[in-house]
């Protein structure tokens, strides 16, 4: 199949990477008077110390429909991959940005995908549009072929600080800090529509990994491949690795560290699992 160029938002925790054609647009994220580009410049160590000195609420920003643009500038056939519609702007303007391209450009021909998720599960669903583009698979059959990937890919996490929700009015303050006294973790689930939705909770992080692995099973895991994102967590992340690997030697399970945008929302210790039944 031609050269077509995939674009991804910077929820993806992915990289500029050329040689696949591959292409990261920044959202933006802004807290204590301060607004931080999240791209590769971005000094995460310095990010996540200022956030948890922080107390006042923050925002996250979608990229402006001149970044899309830019990331568009010069090609003929394009699929974007943005984080969920229900949490953030991003598919909304990748979209005004696809009308905008097109209209200048006629026979140029764009795809834009909402993950309805974030973090490694978007990850994953690049990685299945990249064996698709391997294949035979025609352009105007993509988009059909995505949606029925995107059917057997999921998304869990676990959130040990609840510090950043509480001050952005998504949990009460005082849950923030009985959580937190009584080391509580979140688990929680994308929802098919794209919703963040909380499945358990569970006390130490030793239960939390048995929860999570017995929800991937109830999600159909069979050893598809794994992408494990983590906050400033490789201990936990390397663990849940090895239990996966324990019970599906051939699974493929990659561990990265999260970018800004996740680490803004999943905070330090947060973990987050994508992955294909």
């Amino acid at each position: 199949m031609e050269k077509i160029k995939l674009i991804v938002d910077s929820s993806s925790n992915m990289v500029d990477d050329p040689a696949r054609n591959l292409e990261v647009v920044p959202l933006t994220i802004s807290f204590g008077g301060k607004d931080y580009l999240d791209n590769q410049n971005l000094n995460l160590a310095e990010f996540l110390s200022n956030m948890n000195k922080n107390d006042v609420a923050g925002k996250t920003t979608c990229p402006s429909i001149q970044a899309w643009l830019d990331a568009l500038e010069g090609v003929e056939k394009a699929i974007i991959i943005t984080m969920t519609s229900s949490m953030s702007g991003t598919f909304s303007s990748a979209l005004q940005a696809k009308a905008m391209y097109e209209e200048k450009h006629p026979l140029s021909k764009i795809i834009v995908v909402d993950s309805r998720s974030a973090g490694p599960e978007l990850a994953i669903i690049v990685h299945g549009i990249e064996k698709m583009l391997q294949g035979e698979m025609r352009f105007v059959d993509l988009e059909e072929g995505i949606a029925k990937f995107r059917m057997q890919t999921h998304l869990l996490f676990v959130l040990q600080s609840l510090h950043n929700l509480s001050l952005n009015g998504r949990v009460s303050s005082t849950v923030a800090k009985i959580a937190g006294l009584l080391k509580i973790n979140l688990i929680g689930t994308a929802s098919k529509e794209g919703k963040l939705e909380l499945l358990t909770k569970a006390r130490g992080m030793k239960k939390a990994i048995r929860e999570l692995i017995k929800y991937m099973k109830e999600d159909n895991y069979h050893g598809g491949e794994v992408i494990i994102d983590h906050c400033e967590n490789e201990k936990d992340a390397t663990i849940i690795k090895e239990k996966i690997l324990a019970e599906y030697p051939a699974a493929q399970v990659t561990i990265r560290p999260m970018h800004g945008l996740c680490s803004f929302y999943a905070e330090e210790g947060g973990i987050m699992i994508g992955f294909h039944e």
